[in-house]
């Protein structure tokens, strides 16, 4: 899509939809994007200048063992130090944990934040955290914000064993400690977003993937919380079965909406997923991943963007990968990003899988910092 975008709820200059965003939504939000940039070919050139990361140091986490998996860094900042929460799958399902760094690029775990439940709960075998409401200013605090004198978390959860299985639907967690202590965070009793809601969509009403949440202080859409979050939908359209990233809204935290009558990032086929927003001024961007695209036979999962005035309406970028497989730990996925901008150096978090499917965090960066003494565990083979 090379078109500039101009307007909110674009979709909404098309007859005969069903829009889902009111006519004062509408009026809202052009008012505030009036006087937004453009989306030029020549801005996202800029953009890509500014967020690549040519240098791959290596691998920053390891699994302990050869039979647990991680997955999904994200990345937060308090005083001086950094955290991240990350994912570790281990033939049941994901738990999500804590790690702590005084360089970002090595670190020291610190325990589970969300563990399995011995219950019969909806999300009893699957708790896979990310961090919401954080500071996404570009190299910005990167702290992790509050609502109500809570931190929040929203997280994809599941009652089936096994990695990303059965019905996966989007819940939300919060704490009044601190984040950057191990500790079980408390969750709301039942999902936000399921794929068997009243209003699920073609594109959602299957399984839900991983949710990202900001602050809109624009209210582009007419509310103070934005979700993006990826999903798989079951239907008569084309490319049934592929994951797409969609927008959901909520003016509490608790009650979430879907918003819009189509996915913002759609390749048809293939996965689009993990949505992480950065403002850059005035224009968002989008990190995401794409997998198994048509056009992508000799690829299999790599890490692209896109970028927005207003939130909604995205470009995407089309030229050179931010990262793709290269190297012996990630020459089978090199995706699910997360980005950060600090004392001048851009550091592109990611999960690296090889060809052996052992599965780690990565960093590449905009500056060569050397290379990592962590490799992945040598396989024992018969």
């Amino acid at each position: 899509m090379k078109q500039p975008i101009t307007y909110l709820c674009a979709w909404s200059l098309l007859i005969g939809l069903g829009l889902s965003c009111s006519s004062k939504n509408e009026k809202i939000a052009e008012e505030a994007t009036a006087s937004k940039p453009v989306i030029t070919e020549s801005v996202m050139q800029q953009v890509y200048e500014e967020i690549k990361t040519p240098h791959k140091y290596g691998l920053v986490k390891i699994p302990p063992s050869n039979d647990l998996k991680m997955d999904c860094p994200s990345i937060f900042r308090e005083g001086d130090k950094w955290y991240m929460t990350y994912l570790i799958y281990g033939g049941r399902g994901y738990e999500t944990w804590l790690a702590e760094s005084d360089d970002l690029l090595h670190w020291e775990d610190k325990g589970k934040i969300m563990s399995f439940s011995d219950t019969t709960d909806w999300d009893m075998n699957q708790k896979a955290g990310y961090i919401a409401l954080q500071d996404m200013e570009w190299g910005g605090s990167y702290h992790w914000g509050t609502y109500e004198d809570k931190h929040w978390m929203s997280y994809f959860g599941g009652n089936t064993r096994g990695y990303e299985a059965g019905v996966l639907s989007i819940g939300m967690a919060y704490t009044d400690q601190a984040p950057t202590t191990a500790h079980e965070w408390q969750r709301l009793k039942e999902p936000v977003l399921t794929p068997h809601d009243e209003d699920a969509r073609w594109w959602d009403n299957s399984t839900m993937y991983k949710n990202s949440i900001i602050r809109d202080e624009e209210e582009y859409t007419g509310h103070p919380f934005v979700m993006y979050y990826n999903a798989r939908g079951d239907s008569i359209n084309p490319g049934r079965g592929a994951e797409r990233i969609a927008m959901a809204v909520s003016d509490d935290m608790v009650n979430w909406k879907r918003y819009g009558e189509a996915p913002l990032i759609n390749h048809h086929k293939g996965i689009s997923g993990d949505a992480y927003i950065q403002q850059m001024g005035e224009l968002y961007v989008m990190f995401y991943f794409g997998a198994f695209w048509p056009d992508r036979e000799n690829t299999t999962a790599f890490n692209r963007f896109a970028v927005s005035n207003n939130l909604v309406d995205w470009v995407d970028w089309e030229g050179a990968d931010l990262i793709s497989p290269s190297e012996p730990y990630d020459n089978l996925f090199a995706h699910k990003s997360f980005v950060v901008k600090h004392d001048g150096v851009v550091y592109h978090f990611y999960c690296a899988v090889n060809k052996d499917e052992q599965r780690g965090i990565a960093v590449a960066t905009s500056k060569d910092l050397g290379t990592s003494d962590l490799d992945f565990l040598p396989l024992e083979r018969e």
